[in-house]
Order: structure tokens, then sequence, then C-alpha cells
């Protein structure tokens, strides 16, 4: 198994590491740690797309496992920050299905010898949501649950911008892939 791919699997694995964090209160300044571990694991997301593009070593299992992870690591962090009322239901149910709908395209789109890539609207969209949970997980834990007003606005702003760049990439990944919607 190459780095890039290694970097991946870890990015996985962070994930359970990151929820438990985030849920032991027994730990002190656990939602700080939960921050460490989920802005860790987000780096690995840019690190091993890097390494593999710049040393040639693009597997398979990593255009598969490499975007499974991201949505693994966002979706549990915003199911988490929903449980401290820091992400709407609204907001998780969007990325969910935008999630369902590209992976779903992913999947007809194999059998034919398409592979849709990651293109720069996904990225736009991945990296977006991972600045909004780790601002999300830093201010609370720097604030221990209590926000201002301020706090709250600049938290609704990235929300707002990760589910705008959600929508605008799920809608292209639609668009330019529309014909696997003909039927043949």
């Amino acid at each position: 198994m190459n780095t890039p791919n290694k970097l991946t699997v870890l990015r996985m694995a962070l994930v359970p590491v990151f929820i438990a964090l985030f849920y032991l209160d027994a730990v002190p300044l656990h939602a700080l740690w939960a921050f460490i571990v989920f802005a860790a694991a987000s780096l690995t997301d840019m690190l091993d797309g890097h390494i593999a593009r710049s040393r040639g070593l693009v597997t398979d299992f990593g255009k598969f496992m490499d975007p499974l992870a991201d949505k693994i690591l966002v979706v549990s962090a915003m199911v988490c920050l929903m449980d401290v009322s820091l992400a709407p239901a609204l907001a998780v149910i969007i990325v969910v299905a935008r999630e369902f709908l590209v992976t779903s395209l992913r999947l007809v789109a194999a059998p034919k010898g398409i592979v849709i890539a990651a293109d720069k609207w996904g990225k736009y969209k991945t990296v977006s949501q991972m600045l909004w949970i780790c601002t999300a997980l830093l201010m609370e834990g720097i604030s221990g649950g209590i926000w201002s007003p301020a706090m709250r606005g600049v938290n609704t702003a990235l929300m707002a911008l990760a589910v705008a760049l959600t929508v605008v990439s799920g809608a292209n990944y639609v668009w330019k892939n529309r014909e696997l919607f003909r039927d043949r």
C-alpha cells in the first residue's frame, strides 16, 4: 500500500477517535482534542491527493476510498455538531443527499467504463465543509459551549457557504453527467 493510500486509511481510522473525543466530557478540553483530530484528518485529505498526483501514485483504491473517507469524516462530524445544535438537520440532510447522489452517479457510470473524478467544485465543497466543521469545533472547544452572537454568526456564514457549495457541486455533477440518465 502506497503512502497516499495509507493516509486515506489513517483518515478513516481517525473518525472513531474524533467521535470518542467529541463525546468524552470526562477528558479535559475534549472538544479541542476533537478539533485537533478532525483538523489532522482533514489535512491528510489534502496531503494524500498531492502526494498521489505529484508522484504518480494514483490508484483505483485511492480513487474509490479517498472520497469515501472524506464523506465518512465530514458526515460523522456534522452529525456530532447536529447533536449539540451547531448544525441544523436540514444542512446535514442536504450534504448527505448530495453525497448519495454523486455516489449513485459513480455507481451507474462505473459499469459503463466511465470514471467520474472529483472536480474543482467537489474540492471547493469538501474544503468549505471541513473549514466550517473545524471552525465550529474550535469555537466549541474554546468557548466550552457558550457561544457569543458573533461566534454563531461566523458558524452560520461558514455553514451557509458549505451548504451552497454542496448544492452547486451536486448540480454540476448531475449536469456534467446527464447522459447517464438516458436509457440505452
